[in-house]
């Protein structure tokens, strides 16, 4: 049965226009931007290295949106053979207020199924309203002498999970902060992240489907940067918290370093732990996930920020002063699975709920049901709506997901491993 099934993924591959003698990756690091106002998408560098952790299925279709999308199209044939969708901070940044016109850039990478012929590479980017904000194309040719051919770097690492499955999820962990006398203790808070992760479902049924390597770059100094305390330090990815002025909001501006360690091997998805006994984490859909792995709610913040790298799910919370936050306009769908607007329900977790119960006009809850529509998520407490009054994408006691997120950490995990 399993010579069957890789015999389909080889040919699959084919199919899509993998690069079949290599299997190898091409890399393209961008600059994301505003200037003068105006949205901006830059190409910085590409180039292309051995192996291929990504999916290696599904590999033309997008099963989320996302806040955008790299998408590669062989010109031979027209068709598309690869599509990601990703979020990124810089259209984060994009919904704060008072921006107006201030000049900004980011750091983004995205890496794709080297093309065996000649073939074009769109980013696109979309603002809150699902629109197009910008986009940048760019053509590959196998010829192209200006697209070098790297070597995967050697750094520390160990394997700490390894699948049996034919066509695994590839997660990297990074450390962030940790110096060469710490590697030790780094790799304990490795284990206890894929442990952790491990334990909630869906994730325990399909665990042999998961690959959990962790790779130590040493830090020149131990910690990570705290603005609020005038901690800056030295180490691999600048990571500090009070991004955007947001205290606990734990990530990197150096995105290039990180997809740069991750390379160390093959990856689908990156979590990069900080060691910081300080509160707080982020994730970022097909980007990163950050977490402080010496603080004591280490293990459920780490788990609700895969919940977005991984899964893009949304944020479950909300704030009762914050009702004016522009992340969601609340006459468009949010993309995210598990919250909605009510502005096409029957795309989201309506399915889930008992036959009888009516598609909802106006905000109501079910106290009878594991599954409803609660008024309250996305940063707002109203207009916006959840699938269960708790989760752990709400907050960090609860200790499962609610039904509507492991529905879609499911589809997620069968999509990344199961030719459709």
């Amino acid at each position: 049965m399993l010579r069957k099934i890789a015999i389909l993924l080889l040919l699959a591959a084919g199919a899509a226009g993998l690069s079949a003698q290599t299997d190898s990756t091409l890399r393209i690091d961008y600059v994301l931007g505003q200037s003068g106002g105006v949205p901006r998408v830059m190409r910085h560098a590409m180039s292309k290295m051995p192996g291929w952790g990504g999916r290696r299925v599904n590999l033309d279709t997008a099963l989320l949106r996302g806040n955008g999308q790299v998408r590669v199209t062989d010109c031979a044939s027209g068709h598309t053979i690869y599509c990601q969708p990703f979020s990124t901070l810089f259209q984060e940044w994009l919904c704060l207020p008072d921006i107006g016109g201030l000049d900004e850039s980011f750091e983004h990478t995205v890496e794709v199924p080297l093309p065996a012929g000649e073939a074009d590479v769109e980013l696109v980017l979309f603002d809150n309203r699902g629109d197009t904000l910008a986009r940048h194309l760019d053509h590959y040719s196998p010829g192209e002498i200006l697209v070098r051919t790297v070597a995967r770097p050697e750094l520390p690492m160990r394997v700490l999970h390894r699948a049996t499955h034919p066509s695994p999820i590839s997660v990297v962990i990074l450390a962030e902060g940790y110096s060469a006398e710490e590697a030790d203790s780094f790799y304990s808070h490795a284990q206890a992240f894929v442990d952790e992760v491990l334990s909630y479902e869906p994730f325990a049924g399909y665990a042999s489907r998961w690959q959990f390597t962790a790779v130590c770059p040493a830090a020149a100094q131990s910690g990570v940067s705290v603005p609020l305390e005038g901690r800056w330090i030295d180490t691999p990815f600048r990571s500090h918290f009070s991004t955007f002025h947001m205290d606990r909001y734990l990530t990197s501006p150096r995105v290039w370093d990180i997809a740069s360690a991750a390379d160390a091997v093959p990856w689908g998805h990156i979590v990069v732990l900080a060691n910081t006994s300080t509160y707080g984490g982020g994730g970022i859909f097909n980007s990163y996930a950050l977490t402080a792995a010496r603080n004591e709610q280490f293990r459920p913040v780490s788990v609700h920020e895969f919940g977005h790298s991984f899964g893009g799910l949304g944020d479950e919370y909300f704030y009762d002063d914050d009702d004016l936050d522009q992340t969601y306009p609340l006459d468009v769908e949010p993309w995210e699975p598990n919250i909605t607007t009510l502005v096409d329900f029957a795309s989201k977790w309506q399915h889930l709920l008992a036959e009888d119960t009516p598609v909802p006009t106006k905000p109501y809850s079910f106290n009878d049901y594991p599954v409803g529509v609660y008024e309250g998520g996305g940063y707002r407490t109203k207009g916006i709506y959840r699938p269960a009054y708790e989760c752990r994408m709400r907050n960090n006691s609860y200790p499962t997901f609610c039904p509507a997120c492991r529905d879609m950490l499911e589809r997620m995990i069968l999509y990344c491993t199961e030719p459709r």
